[in-house]
């Protein structure tokens, strides 16, 4: 199979669980309480096949990109029900569960997927659960300009606190180009700062980054024998802190120095047994492209909790990545999150492709990520979402009165430019990330 085609069915998987689970859950919740349904419906129309089960048409529509089930009187004006088991003749808080449980069984099946991705075990680096101490800042970043400095330990982002490197980052990522107080402990006193992270290219999401480091950095795991390496004085354990006085963190910059130096020297601050050592190395040029003759690696930790702790840990990093989300929504609407952090499905079927190819794991570690964003994005008051349907029943609550459709339906108009208006940005945003439809925008 094509990776193409790899794309395009996994895509359609992805999609089709995660809304049939969606759409299963309004179902069971209708039934439950005794509400007919109609339809039952993955895809949009035209429907391409359906049976028909006792009331309901079990059918499959030809556009993979939602679903829906449609309910007996759903859209009728409020006691226009003619019968007991039309949705408007329904209790509020009987309909209300039956809008609520589509976002809660995506939330749960975020939750299952996670436990069972973590309990596989996995590889992940041994700062991001470290506190948040600086260990280098990137010479005229915004950190370097706001006045940070090494063995300052970040509080807060945007008045939300981090306790951790992955909760620093996860903030400072979805800040993009927009101004963000970042607060840090320096010396027993806090220090509130003002920075504007720089946006850098992470696969196809752009992530702020403000130019402050972990104290952590790649270890040299080999030395070939007779390579520049070996000849340099370089030997295995050693910890490359910077090269040609830049920090580096991560084993991917130190591998893209060294493979721009063909044939050039290059200085490199090391760490060995404690002391700090400088040496000079010449990576040889091998097809254009320097090699020193090192295996390189990144300190990280396994992570293998068992299902008991995998369970335990997936409520807890589904909550504060929920967090983490609703925190990054609101700044949408407060100009605080660039609108270039949001994905469409151009974007997610390019990612499943990319997950389907590394395995089941991956792949359901990202349908995970997407079903928790899609029960929360769905539980948003915005009408036209369930969020937003919710929203009008508390106001009719409120009001102790139903509203007319003729209301509703200039409420639910609202919800749809909204709605209308974040596809048109997600779907700008997939465009740009294709590197030939890129170049055609002018103003990109």
């Amino acid at each position: 199979m094509t990776g193409t085609l790899i794309t395009i069915a996994s895509f359609i998987f992805v999609l089709g669980v995660l809304v049939f689970v969606h759409e299963l859950g309004h179902f069971w919740a209708a039934k439950r309480v005794g509400i007919r349904v109609l339809k039952f419906q993955l895809g949009f129309d035209p429907t391409v096949a359906s049976i028909r089960r006792g009331d309901t048409e079990y059918s499959l529509g030809i556009l993979p990109l939602g679903g829906y089930v449609k309910m007996a009187g759903e859209h009728g004006d409020p006691g226009s029900a003619t019968s007991p088991d039309e949705f408007p003749a329904r209790s509020r808080w009987e309909r209300f569960q039956v809008l609520i449980m589509g976002p809660v069984m995506n939330l749960a099946l975020a939750y299952v997927f996670l436990a069972v991705v973590l309990s596989q075990g996995a590889e992940r680096f041994a700062f991001e659960d470290q506190p948040p101490v600086v260990g280098a800042v990137v010479a005229d970043s915004p950190a370097a300009r706001a006045g940070v400095r090494v063995g300052d330990r970040f509080v807060s982002v945007g008045g939300r606190a981090v306790s951790t490197w992955e909760g620093f980052l996860m903030a400072v990522g979805a800040k993009t180009r927009v101004p963000v107080e970042i607060v840090f402990e320096r010396d027993g006193r806090m220090t509130a700062v003002t920075v504007t992270p720089v946006g850098t290219r992470d696969g196809r999401l752009e992530i702020g980054d403000v130019g402050a480091l972990p104290d952590a950095h790649p270890r040299i795991r080999q030395v070939v024998a007779g390579e520049a390496a070996e000849r340099a004085g370089l030997k295995v354990g050693d910890v490359v802190v910077a090269v040609d006085g830049r920090p580096t963190t991560f084993s991917g910059e130190l591998k893209q120095a060294i493979a721009s130096h063909p044939g050039q020297p290059m200085t490199l601050a090391l760490r060995r047994d404690g002391a700090e050592v400088s040496l000079v190395a010449t990576p040889a040029a091998r097809g254009g492209s320097g090699l020193l003759g090192i295996s390189i690696g990144d300190d990280t930790v396994s992570v293998k909790p068992g299902l008991i702790g995998a369970l335990r840990l997936s409520a807890q990093k589904n909550i504060e990545y929920a967090g983490m989300i609703l925190h990054t929504l609101g700044g949408l609407f407060t100009r605080q999150t660039s609108p270039k952090q949001l994905m469409g499905p151009v974007a997610i079927a390019q990612l499943s492709g990319e997950s389907a190819q590394l395995g089941w794991v991956a792949l359901m570690g990202l349908m995970a990520q997407i079903s928790l964003n899609l029960g929360l994005l769905n539980l948003m008051p915005i009408p036209v979402l369930d969020g937003g349907h919710i929203l009008i029943l508390g106001l009719e609550a409120l009001a102790r009165r139903d509203f007319t459709v003729k209301v509703k339906e200039r409420l639910l108009m609202v919800g749809f430019v909204i709605l209308l208006s974040l596809m048109a940005t997600t779907l700008y945003n997939d465009l740009t990330r294709v590197s030939w439809i890129a170049r055609l925008i002018p103003w990109k």
